[in-house]
This record gives C-alpha cells, sequence and structure tokens, in this order.
C-alpha cells in the first residue's frame, strides 16, 4: 500500500477507521474498472465511511466522485453529510437542469437522473474516478454500472444480498469486504441490544409475488383482520407500551386500520406511507421525535434513509422473505444513545423464525458467494409450513386467526403423549367446527362454510394418512367422507346450545 493513504481527519470509531484504511488499500491497488462491495449493518455509519473515501480520493487523484442512491430523500440527507465533511458535492436531481459552470467534486445522483443525463450526453461519466453505490443489494443500479468504465465502484450495503436472485451481486463485484459485526458492535456499544419476542402467526394465507416477497392484497387479508389487530395490540401492551414504537406493515389498507385501532384506544399514533404529502411527512415526523410515546405506523417509507435514535421499540407486523429489508426494519430501533442500551423487538410475522435472531452471527461472504443456496435453505420447511390458503378461502373465516393445523406435528404429540392417532382428525374436525361456528350466525351459514372446506378436508386427511404410511385409497376416501359427516355433527350440537343458551 502506498504511504499516501492518510488516516481519516473527522471523527471516526476505531471499527470505522479500520474499514477505511481497508477500503482505501483496495483502491491503492485497484484497477479502473474493479468492483468491491463493502457489507457493514444499519446503523454501523457507512455513510460516514464512504465520505472518508470519497474526501481522500479527491485529494489523493484530483478526479470526480460519484455516489448514487436509489430514492431523493438519501439523495439529498448524503450529500447534506458529504458538505459538513468538507466535500464540495451537488444532489445531482431531475431539479438540476444542466450542468454548472464549476464542477463539484462529488455528484450524488438517483439512477434514471443520471441513466439520462449521461443518454443525453450532458453527463460525461469517462471523468468519473470513483463511484459509490449507497444500498447497492438494489438492482436498478446493475444497468448503469458499464458506463463508468475508468472507475473504481464500491458498493455498500447492510445486507450482501441481491434483490433480485437472478441478479446475483457476485456477478457484478469481484470481493466482498465485511466490516464490523452486529454482535461485536452491541458488545462495544455503538449498537443498542435487542430484546425480542415472537409470536408465531400462521402465514399459509399469504401469496409470494413473483418479485418473491408476499403480496400486499394477502397480506392486507390476513393482518388488518380483528383477531389479528387484537393480537398486534395484546403484543403492543405487553411489551411496547409507553415506548417510542415503530410499526411496519405491508399494506396501506393495514396501516391505516393499526393507525384506526391505536387512535380508538387513545394511543398517541399516526399513520405515513410513500403516499404522504411531503409537508406532512414532515410534520408527522417532527412530531414523532418530539413525542415521548410515539406510534408511528408506516410503509415502504422508513427503511432506508430514516435515523431517529430514540425509537426504542420495532414491532414487525408484516410477513417478508426478504433477508434484508428484515435487517432494515429492525435496525430502525438498533440505533444507541446515552439513556438507551438496549431495544424492543415484537415480530408478529415469524420473521425471526426465517431468518435468525437480527443479532446472531452471519456469513456474509457464504451469502454473497452462493445466494442461491442461503435462499433455498432458508425457504425450506415442513409440508404445513408450505401449504398454502387461498385469499378467497381467509376471506370467509374473518374472525379466525388460524385455520390451517399441522397434522405432523399434532401426530408426532399424540404418539409422544400415548395417545390413539384418531385424536389428531379429532383435533382437526374440532378446529374446522369452532372456525365456522365463530364466522357464522346460524346453523344454516355455519353448514354452508363448512362446504367450503371440501380441499382442506382433503389435505388434511392426506397429511394424516402420509403419517399412518401403510393406508389404502379406500380408507382414504372413507375418511374424508367421515370427516365431513362429523363436522357436521359437531357444528349443529355447538350451534343449538349457542342458540338455546
Amino acid at each position: 500500500m502506498s504511504s499516501a493513504v492518510l488516516a481519516p481527519k473527522r471523527k471516526t470509531y476505531s471499527y470505522q477507521q479500520t474499514d477505511i484504511q481497508t477500503l482505501l488499500s483496495k483502491i491503492e491497488t485497484a484497477s479502473h474498472g474493479s468492483r468491491l462491495l463493502y457489507q457493514l449493518p444499519t446503523g454501523g455509519g457507512k455513510t460516514v465511511i464512504f465520505s472518508e473515501i470519497a474526501k481522500y480520493y479527491i485529494q489523493k487523484y484530483s478526479r470526480q466522485v460519484v455516489v448514487l442512491t436509489h430514492r431523493i430523500e438519501l439523495c439529498r440527507q448524503t450529500t447534506s453529510i458529504l458538505k459538513k465533511s468538507g466535500i464540495n458535492s451537488q444532489a445531482y436531481t431531475s431539479d438540476v437542469k444542466r450542468k454548472s459552470r464549476v464542477q463539484p467534486d462529488c455528484y450524488v445522483a438517483m439512477i434514471e437522473t443520471l441513466k439520462n443525463r449521461i443518454r443525453d450526453k450532458v453527463f460525461n461519466p469517462d471523468a468519473v474516478g470513483l463511484v459509490i453505490i449507497d444500498e447497492a443489494h438494489h438492482n436498478s443500479f446493475q444497468k448503469l454500472l458499464d458506463k463508468f468504465k475508468n472507475a473504481i465502484v464500491i458498493g455498500v450495503t447492510a445486507t450482501p444480498l441481491s434483490s433480485d436472485i437472478t441478479m446475483p451481486l457476485h456477478k457484478n463485484y469481484s470481493e466482498l469486504i465485511v466490516g464490523e459485526a452486529i454482535q461485536s458492535l452491541i458488545a462495544q456499544g455503538y449498537l443498542a441490544k435487542p430484546k425480542a419476542y415472537k409470536y408465531t402467526v400462521e402465514l399459509n394465507s399469504l401469496v409470494t409475488a413473483p418479485h418473491g416477497d408476499y403480496t400486499v392484497a394477502s397480506s392486507d387479508l390476513l393482518y388488518a383482520s380483528d383477531p389479528m389487530l387484537e393480537l398486534l395490540h395484546t403484543a403492543y401492551k405487553s411489551h411496547c407500551q409507553g415506548k417510542k414504537t415503530l410499526i411496519f406493515n405491508n399494506g396501506i389498507f393495514t396501516s391505516k386500520r393499526v393507525f384506526q385501532m391505536f387512535s380508538n384506544a387513545g394511543y398517541p399514533v399516526r399513520h405515513l406511507d410513500n403516499k404522504t404529502p411531503k409537508e406532512e411527512r414532515t410534520a408527522i415526523l417532527k412530531w414523532f421525535k418530539e413525542t415521548k410515546d410515539a406510534i408511528l405506523t408506516s410503509v415502504s417509507i422508513l427503511t432506508t434513509g430514516f435515523d431517529e435514535p430514540s425509537v426504542q421499540a420495532v414491532i414487525l407486523y408484516r410477513a417478508t422473505n426478504s433477508l434484508t429489508l428484515y435487517h432494515q426494519m429492525v435496525g430502525r430501533g438498533s440505533r444507541r444513545t446515552g439513556n438507551k442500551k438496549t431495544f424492543t423487538i415484537v415480530d408478529l410475522g415469524n420473521n425471526i423464525e426465517r431468518f435468525g435472531e437480527w443479532d446472531a452471527p452471519l456469513d456474509w461472504k457464504l451469502v454473497f458467494e452462493n445466494p442461491e443456496g442461503f435462499i433455498n435453505k432458508e425457504s425450506k420447511g415442513s409440508d404445513y409450513e408450505s401449504h398454502s390458503i387461498s385469499s378467497e378461502l381467509r376471506s370467509k373465516f374473518p374472525k379466525t386467526l388460524e385455520l390451517s393445523f399441522d397434522i405432523e406435528s399434532a401426530y408426532l404429540a399424540a404418539l409422544q403423549n400415548n395417545e390413539k392417532p384418531k385424536t389428531v382428525i379429532r383435533d382437526a374436525i374440532r378446529q374446522h367446527a369452532l372456525m365456522c361456528i365463530e364466522n357464522a350466525e346460524t346453523i344454516t351459514e355455519a353448514l354452508h362454510l363448512s362446504d367450503e372446506l371440501e380441499s382442506e378436508i382433503a389435505w388434511r386427511v392426506r397429511q394424516y394418512c402420509k403419517c399412518l404410511e401403510n393406508t389404502t385409497k379406500n380408507y382414504s376416501s372413507w375418511l374424508q367422507q367421515d370427516y365431513r359427516s362429523k363436522l357436521r355433527t359437531i357444528i349443529q350440537k355447538l350451534m343449538h346450545r349457542i342458540i338455546t343458551a
């Protein structure tokens, strides 16, 4: 490494200094076109680190630097931080119509804006020596990388896992540099320690979209239901009451239902989403900052570029298949302050079960090098977990939280307790009967709902026969008929008691 590598002049933590020196060493020996990826947890100070990298590069090489972001708020926020670091920088947004006579040392630009300026030959990518990509796991950046043929590229992310499995990051970056781990940052006092509370939620009715995460429509059906809202209220009162709390939702409809529930209960609460007008959003965030026990329920807006250290609790009122989103949501509560050494996580989407504890060790190099293997490992589950319940069926049972029944687990439990296997079918029938009863006003309505369970009955019987192993097709057919008959009988008995009570 050249002796020209300088220690950063602004106040940085020891682990940041180490990573800055590592990255500068890589730059010293890198050739044009080299691409490096740097990983550091949310709250670790990635912007501080890459601003020091940019500052050093400009001073040493007198070449232009470009920082790419994917949101206008991040663009402006990053420009402000770079200016405070003493870097002559400019936010290169769509508002900037033409190139200024005096060019800044560093442009902070949105993808589409810069792509259009390069296409119109207003911006010359060949003059750029260093490109820094914030939140590099987003795929939108990849289409622009080939434009900077003479530049070294450094991608920065908390989770080196592409949001699109068909476009893995190792195909665009030659090397991953792993920063300090979450556990280490907690131990050193840089991040708050999490206290996690998990609620197992049946997610069989959620539908996976082509992009890999759950659809908003299927999430709204589950999370906007009265039973789930009651569970949310219970969880909040048990673990978050009196704490400044962020609630993350998948859909706007659900978030507004959450807002209404807490508002009706007398809590200080606001709702925020990506359609909230800028002035209103600013006012809400100011209110949230200044209100001691505020609740902010949000959608698609506070996962990146939002820094409020006073957050004491994070509620994941949604499920996600995205490791990146999981880390981003939890990370909103991890900022350490003088009075805040811990923060609360409440998981109502089985996310901790899916990805592990937020602060658990994770082999990021393995994730980077073999993302498909990592995702396949995370997605493996039992037949019960992979069994899908249609949104249409869920909509017919709005007062029921759990629609499915884990036959295999119940069967194993029966064997361990020396019970007869048929108790599994008995309990499955009773659960279906209660579902029909709690969603109906009359016996006729309840029996009609039982007819809607035809495919679910068939699935449960198949799972039961699979557990028994040596069963005939005739036995399976008889068992389905017997299941239906007993279900109708139990419904009529229980409904009659309710009506005549």
